[in-house]
């Protein structure tokens, strides 16, 4: 009986009203209408290799200072180790990965790069031209410049 007046009760309850108010919330794409789907920026360019980027704070991982669009990275394949691996990186004058790559979660050091480090694109990314989206003022640690 108490289940048959509860629903009883939801169903009388008034549906929520779907408003278009976006409450003057615009996109990041300075669209005011976030129905819309604005078009895509145009793909921003990447910086030809070059000086590496300067760090910002300590532990940062390394920018990318090049173009890595089609840069095949799986279970199989890691196109960044075709430079940046210790047998490589000297002829290919890349960055070695650092050895802290070869270490497993229990501080053993491992004869190849650690499974959790494997994904170099959760720690690195690659840097553009583009303008900041939203304001910011960070600023680096001064001891790193």
């Amino acid at each position: 009986m108490l289940a048959c007046l509860m629903a009883g009760s939801l169903m009388a309850a008034e549906a929520p009203q779907i408003t278009t108010d976006n409450g003057g919330v615009k996109s990041l794409r300075n669209s005011a209408d976030l129905a819309i789907e604005a078009p895509a920026a145009q793909m921003k360019n990447f910086r030809k290799d070059g000086d590496l980027y300067t760090r910002q704070y300590m532990h940062q991982p390394p920018l990318i200072p090049h173009d890595i669009r089609n840069y095949e990275i799986d279970q199989k394949v890691n196109k960044c180790l075709a430079c940046h691996s210790f047998k490589n990186a000297t002829a290919m004058k890349a960055p070695k990965i650092s050895p802290t790559h070869f270490e497993s979660r229990d501080g053993l050091t491992l004869g190849e790069v650690s499974p959790r480090r494997y994904f170099c694109l959760q720690c690195h990314v690659p840097q553009t031209d583009a303008k900041p989206l939203v304001g910011n003022t960070f600023k680096p640690v001064d001891a790193l410049n």
